[in-house]
């Protein structure tokens, strides 16, 4: 009899539940990253790039020393960091670009949350998709220089202006991501978090943005682009003391005063803190993202 009652408790022990054999399918399903050195990253990852950029500046030092145009035209590359360092000098480097990112970046957080929810609506109700997905995916299209000569006479010159350029660029690119991952959440998923109860804000914090997470991501990193993008083109047609001076108003300042070692100087400047966002607030959370996923070894 002893051995009879202790036969189901052994079996129990030895049978997992669900919850971890859904687990181990998940790490079977996972693509372990192989680890590296710090050197074989750098090698890997900084080296490429870097090499990428001595080589473009070769070119343009090759091209000014053969004098393929007039240094006027085309100044070289020591030309512009001079100009550089004309900035660091007067304390208005860091000023310039400050005033940029700032705007670009709460333009962008303002984006986000009024484009977040229109996503959602869109997605989810199918009179407003029809209603209003063929108005985002225009509005998309649209080039944000559009909408500057608009604004102006609607806010005039100012900040809100500034603002309303950034949001008509990239609230569409933002909600249209959202709509696409949406589109991609597995049925499965759907079906399940209905069976669980979900439905309305918790079915979208829960089943719907977890799910549609790759392509949010992707609208909101098109998001950015168009925020800093339209940003850049309401600083080169708008003009006022009261604004300052970020990166856009300083390239086109340049150009009026036919400084060309400056006006390249504005467009370096504009593709760093681009690049710069990417690195530093956008790759990071996709990396996590995919690496979350198990998709990150097959991403890279």
């Amino acid at each position: 009899m002893a051995s009879t009652d202790t036969a189901p408790a052994v079996v129990k022990d030895q049978v997992p539940d669900s919850a971890s054999v859904e687990a181990g399918l998940d790490a079977l399903e996972t693509v372990a990253a192989p680890g590296q050195s710090l050197a074989q990253t750098l090698r890997q990852k900084a080296l490429p790039p870097l090499l990428g950029v001595l080589l473009v500046l070769a070119l343009w030092q090759g091209a000014y020393s053969l004098e393929l145009t007039s240094s006027y035209k085309l100044p070289s590359p020591l030309d512009v960091w001079h100009a550089a360092e004309d900035l660091w000098t007067a304390g208005t480097l860091f000023d310039i670009i400050w005033t940029s990112v700032w705007r670009g970046l709460s333009g962008f957080v303002i984006a986000v949350v009024i484009g977040t929810p229109i996503g959602l609506l869109v997605a989810q109700v199918k009179p407003v998709r029809a209603a209003v997905g063929p108005i985002l995916s225009g509005l998309q299209s649209l080039p944000s220089v559009a909408w500057v000569p608009a604004a102006v006479i609607w806010l005039g010159i100012n900040n809100q202006m500034m603002y309303a350029v950034i949001l008509l660029g990239a609230v569409p690119s933002i909600a249209n991501g959202l709509v696409a991952g949406i589109d991609q959440v597995p049925p499965l998923f759907l079906r399940a978090g209905r069976t669980l109860g979900a439905s309305g804000l918790s079915n979208a914090r829960h089943v719907l943005l977890p799910g549609a997470l790759p392509g949010y991501l992707a609208g909101l990193k098109q998001g950015w682009a168009f925020s800093w993008r339209s940003l850049m083109a309401a600083e080169l047609v708008a003009s006022s003391p009261d604004l300052g001076q970020g990166l856009g108003r300083y390239l086109e300042n340049q150009r009026e005063f036919s400084e060309m070692a400056g006006v390249l100087l504005g467009i370096i400047l504009i593709l760093f803190v681009g690049i710069a966002i990417e690195l530093l607030v956008f790759a990071p959370i996709e990396r996590r993202v995919l690496r979350n996923r198990g998709l990150l070894a097959a991403a890279r």
